[in-house]
């Protein structure tokens, strides 16, 4: 083989190499998290692989080659849109219209004021970057991980700053996940199991951790929660249009004449995030075809959330301070309470 052509395929190997050996880690996370101990505490595979992958980013990484940084930077951008977009396989418009209007209000009016409010205190009353702050929302208000990586995307904010969310994603998300059950055990929380799976799926960062407090319920609370936390990762979609055409208006306030305007960052995976979940409406793929694809899908978000682990420092993590944390602790108070009322008015 020719010298120029051993030059031209190296990038490629590189490429390749990396991405298998973040999909070897993914794979040892997949078995990591399907251990009881921790699959019982709702840490789902993406929330053990960024951990993992930020434990070997930072103590490990010599033991990889440099140039196969490459593949886990592509891992970490273009695999995960892909990804976010098969996620929508999960989603149908029955399950939402199942649960009707008291759980589409509770979603809508959740996702919204989280999102609004975190973003305002975030930046404006803690002083946190934009991107921190909106990652940090996002987490709280959406799905947990899975919004902070798509947000992540359209924002195309450093990895760190996507680390620093999905560790109060953990955190707050956990807490709710053993809180919210022990208080409605203790009766302090007057529901009804249905109305109970509303709160639950309206105000619990994580699938894993909606479908882990629920569970220690009962099977209706179960359902009705799992189909309302749905509902509001359907949100995700729209939501990532409107922050395209922010950032579009945002860039281009403060151009000189003449110069061109910015295009509008069209989410294009949040698009087939809507297609797939119509095709998965319609009820046309069989069952067991469907599984696979979740499952694939859910591994290749471990991937994705892994890669991004491998590239965050612990020292850019620091940065942040105690202000990311003030403010994920404001949502959680948030959705706590907020929802608690907004559940008692809808329902």
């Amino acid at each position: 083989m020719s010298e120029p052509l051993k030059s031209g395929l190296s990038p490629w190997r590189d490429k390749v190499n990396g991405m298998l050996f973040v999909g070897l880690l993914a794979a040892a996370v997949v078995q990591l998290a399907a251990i009881p101990g921790i699959k019982t505490l709702g840490f789902s595979p993406l929330v053990v692989g960024i951990v993992c992958g930020m434990l070997y980013g930072n103590f490990l990484r010599g033991t990889m080659p440099a140039d196969w940084g490459v593949g886990v930077n592509w891992t970490a951008r273009r695999l995960l849109r892909i990804a976010v977009a098969f996620y929508g396989l999960n989603i149908s418009i029955q399950q939402i219209a199942e649960v009707g209007l008291p759980g589409l209000i509770v979603s809508v009016g959740i996702v919204l004021s989280v999102l609004l409010v975190g973003t305002f205190i975030g930046t404006r009353v803690l002083k946190l970057d934009r991107d921190t702050a909106i990652l940090t929302s996002a987490g709280s208000a959406i799905c947990g991980a899975a919004a902070v990586l798509a947000f992540e995307s359209t924002l195309k904010a450093a990895p760190h700053k996507s680390a620093v969310a999905v560790a109060t994603v953990v955190l707050f998300g956990t807490i709710s996940m053993f809180l919210y059950p022990l208080l409605y055990q203790l009766g302090w929380m007057d529901m009804d199991p249905r109305t109970f799976g509303i709160f639950l799926g309206g105000t619990i960062h994580e699938v894993a951790q909606v479908v882990g407090a629920s569970s220690n319920i009962g099977p209706v609370t179960t359902e009705v929660a799992t189909i309302v936390k749905m509902t509001r990762v359907a949100l995700l979609v729209p939501l990532l249009i409107v922050l395209g055409v922010w950032l579009q208006r945002t860039a281009s306030t403060g151009l000189t004449a003449g110069a061109a305007k910015p295009k509008l960052p069209i989410p294009w995976f949040a698009i087939f995030f809507l297609v797939f979940a119509l095709i998965n409406s319609a009820d046309i793929i069989p069952a067991s075809v469907l599984q696979t694809l979740r499952a694939l899908d859910i591994f290749a978000l471990t991937m994705a959330m892994t890669a991004l682990g491998i590239e965050t420092r612990f020292s850019q993590m620091r940065k942040a301070g105690p202000k990311v944390l003030a403010l994920a602790f404001i949502l959680f108070l948030m959705l706590s309470f907020g929802g608690y009322t907004l559940v008692k008015i809808a329902v």
